[in-house]
């Protein structure tokens, strides 16, 4: 929150800022400890630490509706290292084809990642997933069932997501949500500030780049 004050030209303490959410009726984030473990008591799911782009790559389902009560689903995609959103992929329904369709145009547009961290649910079709995957060298990192904080990058954007644009904006129809949504993750990974970053965006070179095109 305060992290974009100074790009905005404002000046002040966080305390301030969190003051005037709550007389504007909006919840202060809590401070969440840093927790180094990275694996659960009973070593059902070893978690690498990611330390470089394309090291790891998480993805996961989201479901929304649409101002008519229908359903919407999303796929979201994160490298873990650089926090960078990579697609939010829209759709009312989406298949193991949708999922291997995305992966595969992420992997020739930016190189296949190391590893590939996921749900192992129902909701995806794992088996396909992981025969393509395994084929273009690629691990899968599954969570144990019903333990989402062993993929807590993307629960974390997945979070950030839903406060920040799905629990207040209501979309009419699939192509609306399509393009708000496609603006939302370009100002995250281009404006919005990240504190494991340094505050600094997860893609601030695209701004850059736009700078030096002017």
């Amino acid at each position: 929150m305060t992290a974009v004050w100074p790009q905005e030209g404002w000046r002040g303490h966080h305390t301030r800022g969190e003051r005037i959410w709550r007389r504007e009726g909006l919840n202060v984030p809590k401070t969440q400890p840093r927790r180094g473990r990275l694996w659960v008591a009973d070593g059902s799911c070893v978690r690498p630490r990611p330390t470089h782009r394309n090291h790891v790559w998480a993805y996961d389902l989201v479901a929304i509706r649409t101002q008519d009560g229908r359903l919407l689903r999303l796929l979201t995609i994160v490298d873990e290292a650089t926090r960078e959103c990579l697609a939010i992929e829209v759709a009312r329904r989406l298949r193991a084809d949708d999922v291997l369709h995305r992966l595969a145009t992420l992997c020739v547009q930016r190189g296949a990642p190391e590893a590939i961290r996921s749900d192992n649910g129902p909701e995806v079709p794992a088996r396909a997933v992981r025969q393509w995957l395994g084929r273009v060298g690629v691990r899968t990192l599954y969570i144990e069932p019903g333990s989402p904080w062993e993929n807590g990058h993307i629960e974390s954007f997945n979070g950030k997501l839903r406060d920040a644009w799905l629990n207040g904006e209501l979309c009419s129809t699939l192509w609306e949500a399509r393009v708000v949504i496609e603006r939302w993750r370009q100002a995250y990974n281009q404006v919005r500030p990240h504190s494991a970053l340094g505050y600094r965006p997860p893609a601030p070179e695209a701004i850059e780049l736009q700078l030096m095109c002017a």
